[in-house]
């Protein structure tokens, strides 16, 4: 298996939720030299220095200052929540069976939950004596297991099922003496009185690469996981320019940004505002000269329902990044931020795909278009062609990973320059 793929994986696997992703990259940041600074604190930033913090333990913003005067910021926007299930407060359900009560978070596939080995991760607020500390917690084990009806007990289940999920979706934890345990279970990993808790359900299988020539790869999360890591590697990988580089992992994209951590809060507009502050710079100018890639992953066309796709805009698995586009503006990518994106991965040698919706079959959206209403500056969508979109367990290609990393070094080693007439890459 190739080194970034790999890679890749081991990332997929160590994020069961979006807290875990925040610390991974986090901890990789550190590794890579990157100062940690508080949003209640004061910013000294100085040329040459590599920054980053996070907000709610599940967004994250990194940049690196350049040598020179920067001309303008080049930002990729991804995000690290994706469909589940939450688990409520007062969660256990007793009787014959201790279950565990959840709710739906996001557009999830609701049936491919069903019949796996899940468990509990997330953040918990542990108490202390003067207030609590912020703990991620994860039950390294099968735990849990959501059982389908015997097809003898409901015989129309091959002929369209509609899911209620206070009924259908509901986990077994164990026997009526499990009951209890659950949280016990958490408290002790946690290692203390739990104040608050904000824990999900997630697939334990593991990421894996398979195919006939080992081309895919499946996993959990792969929305918008894999474009969260090809665009952190990227940014690691890229040559210093007269750019000013900010990677941000943002959470809440599946249940529409509205949290003080989503696109649509005040964080990126703050945080470039802090950053121009501390370096004497003015943002107005500067965003004139930015732009902003919004990775999300896509949907490729499904090989059993090609009659899905839009007939002449139908991104396939391993054949290169898509840029995505709609005249709703559900994606922002216009004429001009196209030509951006597709200059950068001709130099990358990395091929481009276009996706449009079928016109009559109403897409998703994703953060772009609500990150732009808080900041002005040039955008594209972007993504990786994947199956099974919202699944428990989505697949994408082993290839179009690597490319969208390679593609993403090159993005952020170059420098945008903007007029009427057009625009000069360097």
């Amino acid at each position: 298996m190739d080194k970034r793929t790999q890679a890749l994986c081991s990332f997929l696997n160590a994020s069961v939720s979006g807290y875990h992703a925040v610390a991974y990259v986090a901890d990789l940041l550190e590794k890579q030299g990157y100062c940690r600074l508080s949003e209640s604190q004061p910013w000294q930033l100085e040329a040459g220095g590599r920054y980053y913090f996070t907000r709610n333990g599940s967004s994250l913003l990194a940049f690196r200052v350049p040598q020179k005067a920067a001309k303008g910021f080049m930002l990729t926007a991804g995000h690290c929540d994706r469909p589940c299930l939450k688990v409520k407060e007062n969660g256990e359900l007793k009787g014959n069976y201790t279950r565990l009560a959840v709710e739906r978070y996001g557009g999830m596939l609701m049936y491919t939950w069903l019949d796996r080995p899940l468990s509990v991760a997330g953040r918990v607020l542990v108490e202390t004596e003067n207030g609590a500390e912020s703990k991620l917690v994860n039950i390294d084990r099968d735990l849990l297991l959501i059982p389908n009806v015997a097809i003898h007990m409901n015989r129309q289940a091959n002929d369209g099922m509609k899911w209620n999920p206070a009924t259908d979706l509901i986990p077994l934890v164990g026997g009526k003496e499990a009951a209890g345990k659950l949280w016990q279970a958490v408290e002790e990993e946690a290692g203390g009185r739990i104040l608050g808790h904000d824990l999900i359900l997630y697939c334990r299988q593991q990421a894996t690469v398979w195919g006939v020539e080992d081309e895919y790869i499946s996993a959990q999360g792969l929305d918008d996981l894999s474009c969260v890591w090809a665009c952190t590697q990227g940014f690691l990988q890229a040559e210093e320019c007269e750019s000013l580089p900010v990677l941000c992992i943002l959470d809440n994209e599946e249940v529409g940004s509205r949290s003080q951590q989503g696109a649509d809060s005040d964080l990126l507009t703050t945080t470039l505002t802090r950053i121009c502050d501390a370096l004497g710079l003015n943002l107005p100018q500067l965003l004139r000269n930015s732009f902003m890639l919004s990775a999300d992953n896509g949907h490729a066309i499904h090989p059993n329902h090609p009659e899905y796709a839009d007939p002449t805009n139908a991104p396939v698995v391993n054949n290169g990044v898509v840029l995505k586009f709609n005249s709703s503006l559900s994606y922002v990518t216009d004429g001009v931020a196209a030509a951006i994106f597709r200059k950068i991965c001709g130099k990358a040698g990395v091929p481009v795909q276009n996706y449009y919706n079928r016109a009559d079959i109403p897409g998703g959206s994703t953060l772009g278009n609500v990150a732009l209403t808080h900041l002005s500056l040039q955008a594209a969508d972007i993504g990786l062609p994947q199956l099974a979109m919202h699944s428990c367990y989505e697949t994408a290609g082993v290839k179009d990973a690597i490319w969208l990393e390679e593609a993403a070094t090159a993005y952020y080693s170059s420098t945008l320059e903007k007029n009427e007439e057009g625009f000069v890459l360097k």
